[in-house]
């Protein structure tokens, strides 16, 4: 599997939610280090973290403030 660029995940990230470059990564970070925790496969973590990132930023900005 080639190498992800978190640098780019997090600026696609960023762009299609409109939230800050620096949320999202440290969002991102906090999920990759969550799933490697128990992972014992890591080539597709970077898939599920910006997954769990793009659902966490759409589930905040569906609440009501």
């Amino acid at each position: 599997m080639p190498q992800v660029d978190a640098e780019k995940i997090v600026h696609s990230i960023a762009e299609e939610t409109n939230t800050p470059e620096e949320t999202v990564a440290r969002i991102y970070a906090d999920a990759l280090d969550t799933y490697r925790a128990d992972a014992r496969i890591l080539d597709y973590l970077p898939l599920f973290a910006a997954r769990k990132v793009r659902a966490t930023l759409r589930q905040n900005a569906s609440k009501p403030h």
